[in-house]
């Protein structure tokens, strides 16, 4: 019976379930869109380029790994752990021969890949640029469509898709910029793959000599191909190689496999769309759950006589909850149905956008399926149905009489249930305030961060009529001073706290979020940027537009007077731990770099030492003479003793080793930058490295501009994804506002008919919408500022956030716009009817 009042109810107020469908809609959309990046950041597929020729494929070990054996009540538990690496892992050449031995296998091709960036003034169009022994050419396979192959050190042949972009054929020449200096290479032929899977990268293929020269890996290979005889299946060939390979921890291979193998950047990129969708998805649930709730309590409250008449006429508590129950599963399934397919072209809309900004690579394909779509409309249906609940608590609770009292005029004090609750939610907030600013790792205060700001709204909406009201005591003179529209406006904010409080909500969350999005990042990348300028004492820098800058601009500036420091940057494990990390070069560096040490001496730095930032030491419990056992870049155990610690970490990373040391164990050895410290001047300094192209001298201050536009960039992809959240809450704001003001048609037809003008009227609104706008700035600025100066202080040490005021402004100005459109538009619509006809009607 129920069922049929509600879908009965349904039919006849359109209008008034159109708020909460809307709300419902929006949330199921951005679950469905969160959901779809973090499958495909579990699922994705990453489709091979380079090895579709070749069925199987040996490569090394791109994990470290941790296996923990716990004893309890007689009980043995093991636990395994695997974290990837930063850099690709190499395999030792002479398991080509061990594989060469291998029953059903007809070919074995060992590969070498290597950066290899050819200079010339198309560029590669996007695509990745890598360098191969032409021995490699068959693992796609690629053949030749003109010239000879490669077989002296300066030969080259390039594939079809350079050759046509630069107008390439053979007898030419072409700059490489490798892992070395740059060289000029004849280019001997074009080759081409077979069909057209190549989509993702460019190849440049050299003689063999030369590719193990560039590769700089002595005995060592990428990968190892391996072709199966006429006849032999792939599974079984796969298996006889695993078995070869018993013993070493090198990876097999196959079909699907192959994708990671190739493309390491999708591999780990499946990683960061994992926590990227997951932050999404949990942060959109928490907010959608708020604007939920609050949206399902204003249409509770706008159909406040109607349940108390239902409720006077025997109508029981249970069937009160049944109907509303009833209704709200409708309205979700319907919202969440709808938004759940609007979500899939959301989702992929997303994943093109973050392949755009660089944050996901196009090798990892999109992938869609079902169970985001399940997911969000299951999410929806609880929702919904959790939100009619808690709305309708009290309606249900209370008897008859005191329902019908209410519906006639707004209760004095909120219920005392709802001000603990919303008390112990300030408390919780104000606990994850204080938690937040002892964090003092980025993975660990971020989701913190957002969560603080959900909790703290969440005291908002619970306190809000309390909130309201105290607003109104304090802005109640100056806006009676403002004419009847503002009397009237205070009486409004008096009489109606919990309406108003419904609109707050949501403008605080808007606030507090915006403000907390956008002033996050800068407020790391300033403190970063700032220990980098004070640890900077060079008078010049290197930098580079390609891939870095060769080691030999390096060498071309040291004298027995001048110092150039190569700086190569890269990620380590501790552990499983991740830290950034940096090779230096160790002769002169005090000079050049001054990371503010507090104890031991970088004079001690050299190969086999290593000096920490306070942060790691702290975290490791290291001090100088300490020994440390990590695992750099490319998967190779080292135990170094610590040199020294220092102070700024967060401008130049966790750790630092000598230069040669990490340049031997990354995919690109090429400085990111050289510190040069010097008496000549920058014209002097540019005509020494004009060979290297690309290479630049400049000042420490325009370097110091460089990196903010590279943090800006990178800042760019969290602003977008946060973004959507924003846009969310944006929607749910102008939507709690056109709720509240359609419900007064007929307060403001008695308006009217009392003698108020319509430009009265609508003068109230706005000085109401203004008010709440000015309370719920206040109330989400603060909010934000409190949670930026706990992020602050326990990342960077200092209690002061990075706060722009014209991009602080220019937000409130976009929150109050939001505020005045979504008050004034439907006021207009409501002021249209004439007086006499809406003040008569049946409500």
């Amino acid at each position: 019976m129920m069922l049929r009042y509600a879908l009965r109810t349904v039919r006849h107020r359109k209008g008034g379930f159109l708020g909460a469908f809307l709300a419902l809609m929006c949330a199921a959309a951005l679950i469905t869109a969160c959901g779809t990046l973090l499958e495909t950041g579990l699922r994705g597929t990453i489709g091979t380029e380079r090895y579709a020729a070749t069925p199987v494929v040996v490569s090394a070990d791109q994990n470290v790994h941790r296996t923990t054996v716990k004893h309890k009540k007689g009980k043995t538990k093991t636990k395994h752990k695997a974290k990837p690496i930063a850099e690709r892992a190499w395999l030792p050449e002479n398991l080509a021969t061990r594989l060469s031995r291998v029953p059903g296998a007809d070919r074995v091709i060992p590969e070498l890949t290597f950066l290899a960036e050819p200079l010339t003034p198309t560029g590669t169009g996007g695509r990745t640029a890598y360098g191969h022994a032409w021995d490699s050419a068959a693992l796609t396979p690629y053949t030749l469509t003109t010239g000879t192959p490669p077989r002296a050190r300066d030969d080259l042949v390039v594939d079809r898709y350079l050759a046509d972009r630069a107008r390439l054929k053979p007898g030419d020449r072409l700059t490489v910029q490798s892992t070395r200096s740059p060289r000029t290479y004849r280019v001997t032929g074009i080759a081409a793959p077979t069909g057209d899977g190549i989509r993702h990268q460019t190849s440049l293929f050299f003689s063999t000599a030369e590719a193990r020269r560039l590769a700089a890996h002595p005995g060592q290979v990428t990968a190892i191909g391996v072709v199966p005889a006429e006849g032999t299946d792939t599974a079984d060939l796969k298996a006889a190689v695993a078995k070869a390979l018993r013993g070493t921890t090198a990876q097999v291979s196959a079909g699907d496999e192959r994708g990671p193998v190739e493309f390491l950047d999708a591999a780990a990129a499946r990683i960061k769309l994992v926590s990227m969708g997951g932050a999404m998805g949990g942060t959109s649930l928490l907010v959608a759950v708020l604007v939920v709730v609050g949206t399902f309590a204003l249409s509770v409250q706008q159909r406040h006589r109607e349940l108390a008449l239902l409720r006077a006429i025997a109508a029981t508590p249970g069937q009160i909850r049944k109907l509303l129950g009833r209704e709200a599963l409708l309205i979700g399934a319907a919202a969440g149905v709808a938004g759940a397919l609007a979500g899939l072209p959301l989702g992929s809309w997303l994943h093109g956008r973050f392949v755009a900004l660089g944050a996901v690579p196009a090798t990892l394909q999109h992938t869609v399926s079902v169970f985001p779509l399940f997911a969000a409309v299951a999410a929806t249906l609880i929702g919904a149905w959790a939100a009619a609940r808690v709305s309708s608590r009290r309606i249900a609770r209370i008897r008859p009489a005191e329902a019908l009292a209410e519906a006639a005029a707004e209760r004095g004090r909120p219920a005392w249930g709802r001000i603990l609750a919303g008390l112990l939610l300030l408390a919780g907030g104000t606990v994850l305030v204080a938690v937040l600013s002892i964090l003092r790792t980025e993975p660990a205060s971020t989701p913190v961060t957002f969560l603080a700001v959900v909790v703290l709204a969440s005291s908002v909406a619970l306190l809000g009529p309390l909130l309201v009201r105290a607003a109104a005591a304090v802005l109640g003179a100056p806006l009676r001073l403002t004419g009847p529209g503002g009397r009237l406006a205070t009486a409004n904010l008096r009489g109606n706290a919990a309406r108003m409080a419904s609109v707050v909500t949501p403008l605080t969350l808007l606030i507090g979020m915006t403000c907390t999005v956008l002033f996050v990042q800068p407020t790391l990348g300033h403190a970063a940027r700032a220990q980098a300028r004070e640890g900077t004492r060079a008078d010049w820098v290197l930098t580079a537009e390609g891939p870095g800058v060769p080691a030999q601009a390096a060498r071309q500036l040291r004298t027995d007077r001048d110092v150039a420091t190569e700086v190569v940057r890269t990620t380590v494990r501790v552990g499983l731990d991740k830290y950034a990390a940096q090779g230096v070069t160790p002769v002169g560096l005090t000079r050049t770099w001054d990371p503010g040490v507090t104890a031991g001496s970088l004079a001690e730095l050299a190969r086999d030492t290593v000096a920490v930032s306070e942060l790691a030491a702290d975290q490791l419990h290291l001090k100088p003479g300490s020994t440390l056992k990590l695992t750099l870049g490319d998967g190779t155990p080292a135990a170094l003793t610590v040199a020294a610690v220092y102070a700024k970490g967060l401008g130049f990373g966790d750790l630092t080793m000598a230069h040669d040391l990490v340049a031997r164990h990354v995919d690109n050895p090429l400085a990111a930058t050289v510190l040069v410290s010097t008496a000549r001047s920058q014209e002097e300094l540019a005509a020494a490295v004009r060979k290297f192209p690309g290479v630049r001298v400049v000042s420490p201050a325009t370097a110091d501009s460089l990196q903010a536009e590279r943090l800006q960039a990178n800042a760019e992809v969290n602003y977008f994804a946060m973004g959507l959240v924003l846009a969310f809450t944006a929607i749910a704001v102008v939507n709690t506002l056109a709720m509240s003001v359609s419900e007064r048609v007929r307060e403001f037809a008695l308006l009217r008919l009392a003698g108020a003008t319509r430009r009265q009227v609508l003068r109230m609104l706005r000085t109401e919408a203004l008010s709440v706008l000015l309370l719920a700035t206040t109330l989400g600025s603060g909010i934000a500022l409190a949670v930026l100066t706990a992020f602050s202080t326990g990342m960077t040490g200092s209690a002061a956030p990075a706060v722009t005021p014209l991009v602080y402004v220019t937000m409130v100005a976009a929150a109050g716009l939001l505020a005045l459109v979504g008050t004034s538009l439907p006021g207009r619509v409501a002021l249209k009817a004439r007086p006499v006809t809406v003040a008569t009607a049946r409500e």
